[in-house]
């Protein structure tokens, strides 16, 4: 008979029965969470896919913890090749983190990650992502009580605990801004959109011409974002990945590029909010949750969104120009969204020292309501 006393033993996951252990653990962590949201099956099982073009570039292993027969806890550990080549400091990851309240398995699953990464050479963990900085990443340590806007990540609060507990720190904090569609442009930016009308124009993505809009999008994203802390570029194949996402889910006003004398300068890419659609589905589309969601997304349409992507290149940052760049943006998404009935917007994830954004986002009335934490740990 299993008994809470049986000790936790760690086994990697090597067949596709594990995998779907793997992915199956947060249904027992969160079965009592009502904020907690399911992500679909389908979409774990092909984002864990040794096919996904992140593990084109990155070398990984996932363990699951049990007691007895029972999956109780899981984790990723990850080496980036486009991390090391850019930073070149013997830093791996670890992610995916899920786990019962019980400091043994805590224990268990790090250090389990943490000598997989000492064996190749590592210097130092950092995480949660899962499994990129470019996909889901941070703990969540305030905010508990709403559920996570698409591709973001929920969690226990006994998590931040357990982590501090095996000596993980703290090393950079990232926000997630809650902003209503209907606000008063302040006087400020009201100022600066008329002092730069005339020098920019704003339109939304082609679809018809998606290949080229991708490349845009990737081209002002690295430029805007390489200076920005533990950057890592994304690959070719990753940002047309994503441009199927784009493709399925968002409407063409959701992305939209700004352009200065016929040159993109800005962009901004905004999801509807998936997880709004998906909640009581509990992971299935079969055999109507595939009627239920498209009825959800394109009749109903959600009431929140999610900014995901937004940046203006350098050469326009810390300008005037810059920020009505950015204002224009955030505003051509804001009025689409009113059309298609959406209240509010989250804007995430905003580094908690990138203080000309979050200045930004106050003036419209943008409040930070939930807080996301990377650690990090020497590995002797």
């Amino acid at each position: 008979m299993q008994t809470a006393l049986e000790p936790v033993r760690i086994e990697p996951i090597n067949k596709s029965r594990d995998l779907r252990r793997f992915i199956r653990v947060p249904w027992s962590i969160y079965s009592d969470d009502p904020a907690w949201v399911p992500h679909l099956l389908l979409e774990r099982q092909e984002q864990f896919s040794r096919r996904h073009p992140y593990f084109a570039h990155a070398r990984s292993c996932f363990w699951l913890a049990y007691r007895g027969t029972k999956p109780v806890g899981r984790i990723s550990a990850q080496i980036d090749a486009l991390y090391e080549a850019r930073y070149q400091d013997a830093t791996g990851f670890f992610g995916l983190l899920e786990a019962e309240d019980d400091a043994e398995t805590f224990r268990a699953l790090l250090s389990t990650a943490e000598i997989w990464l000492r064996s190749q050479g590592m210097l130092r963990i950092r995480g949660p992502f899962n499994l990129s900085i470019n996909q889901e990443c941070g703990l969540l340590v305030e905010g508990y009580e709403t559920p996570p806007m698409i591709m973001m990540g929920h969690a226990r609060p006994y998590y931040a605990g357990r982590l501090a507990a095996e000596g993980y720190q703290g090393v950079k904090d990232l926000l997630a801004y809650h902003l209503a569609t209907h606000f008063t442009p302040p006087e400020l930016m009201r100022a600066v959109l008329s002092r730069a009308e005339g020098l920019m124009r704003i339109r939304p993505m082609r679809r018809s011409r998606l290949s080229e809009e991708l490349t845009i999008l990737r081209e002002i994203y690295e430029d805007a974002w390489s200076g920005n802390w533990g950057f890592i570029p994304f690959t070719e194949e990753e940002f047309r990945h994503l441009g199927r996402s784009l493709r399925l889910l968002v409407e063409d006003e959701y992305v939209q590029i700004a352009e200065v004398d016929g040159v993109p300068a800005a962009m901004i890419v905004a999801f509807p909010n998936i997880n709004e659609a998906i909640g009581d589905l509990n992971g299935r589309l079969c055999p109507f949750g595939w009627l239920k969601l498209l009825w959800r997304l394109k009749v109903q349409h959600p009431k929140t969104a999610r900014v995901a992507l937004m940046g203006v290149r350098k050469r326009f940052q810390g300008t005037a120009l810059g920020t009505a760049l950015a204002f224009m943006l955030i505003d051509a998404v804001r009025s689409h969204g009113i059309r298609r009935g959406v209240q509010t917007v989250e804007l995430s994830w905003i580094l908690e020292d990138n203080k000309p954004m979050r200045n930004m986002l106050a003036m419209i009335g943008g409040v930070p309501y939930k807080r996301y934490r990377i650690y990090e740990k020497a590995l002797r």
